[in-house]
């Protein structure tokens, strides 16, 4: 991590591939987004400390991440962790220079990639959020698990106000093992995702599943098979997770509704190509199949803008 601390605020100096207003864009991709707020091209997000809850508010200046602390400079070690969390946020220790040399080459990307240079894989750094956000999201439109992410972290996350606004961290998986299943329909969850969730939440506060313990496995695929045993998480939502939790590069959620919509529109198809199609499109992007991803979901941002 290449960065400096300055006391009263830190610089983070990311690799020359980096876009900040890339970066903002999939950041802004919905109003009803409760987990940071966008103002003035400037972003504001609290996470979990040590020993504290840290606003961050991070803004971007020649070239320089800029992040200062609106409720008092945090002590020496939460600054290095603010700083960590943001490195690991935007994915900055990823090489972006192979991708790029790949899309080139690859009949898909090179009609993408070239207009969103810069653009990092925003990921999900808390493994508890990112399962459960990706349970959200299943089958329902993306508007709705915004709708039910809000309620579900207003309720039962915590929340810290300043200058007027509040702000929220994602609920702890303590937090929610201790709930009943009626708790959580009663924000309009289905009985089985409110099941998945909290039998998630259980694991995770019991200590058998967390990410170090993924992270200790050898491969990708060992990974993705602990994820698969667990109610609740399949195929797809196991490969969005370690996309986008574990950065993993090679993770191609190929049931993806949005990676289909991309691919129809790109490949100008009357309807949405096979996972076969699929697979022989992706069969170019080995080592990068996750960025190739981000990058044709990035491109529906276009559309609806």
């Amino acid at each position: 991590m290449n960065w400096m601390d300055r006391e009263s605020y830190v610089e983070i100096f990311p690799p020359k591939e980096f876009s900040f207003e890339e970066c903002l864009i999939f950041l802004g991709r919905s109003d009803k987004e409760v987990l940071h707020r966008i103002s003035e091209g400037t972003i504001y997000k609290l996470i979990q400390g040590s020993d504290a809850i840290i606003l961050c508010k991070i803004g971007f200046w020649n070239g320089v991440i800029k992040v200062e602390f609106p409720l008092n400079p945090p002590a020496y070690h939460e600054r290095i962790m603010a700083a960590e969390f943001i490195w690991y946020w935007f994915d900055l220790d990823f090489d972006l220079s192979g991708f790029y040399h790949l899309a080139e080459q690859d009949s898909v990307l090179k009609t993408v990639v070239p207009k969103y240079m810069g653009l990092r894989m925003i990921g999900i750094p808390d493994l508890f959020e990112a399962i459960v956000w990706a349970i959200m999201g299943q089958q329902i439109n993306l508007s709705f698990a915004y709708t039910l992410k809000k309620r579900f972290v207003e309720q039962f996350g915590e929340g810290v106000t300043s200058a007027g606004e509040t702000y929220w961290l994602f609920p702890t998986s303590e937090r929610i093992a201790s709930l009943k299943v009626e708790e959580l329909k009663s924000l309009q969850f289905t009985t089985r995702k409110a099941e998945y969730i909290l039998n998630i939440a259980k694991l995770m506060a019991n200590g058998e599943l967390s990410k170090k313990m993924l992270l200790q496995k050898e491969t990708n695929e060992q990974r993705r098979n602990v994820l698969l045993k667990i109610r609740g998480i399949g195929a797809w939502t196991a490969d969005y997770v370690l996309m986008k939790c574990l950065h993993n590069p090679t993770s191609l959620p190929i049931a993806d509704a949005g990676l289909h919509q991309a691919l129809k529109k790109i490949l100008m198809l009357e309807k949405k190509p096979t996972l076969e199609q699929i697979g022989q499109v992706a069969e170019n992007w080995e080592g990068y199949q996750a960025y190739a991803t981000f990058y044709l979901w990035r491109s529906l941002y276009d559309e609806t803008s």
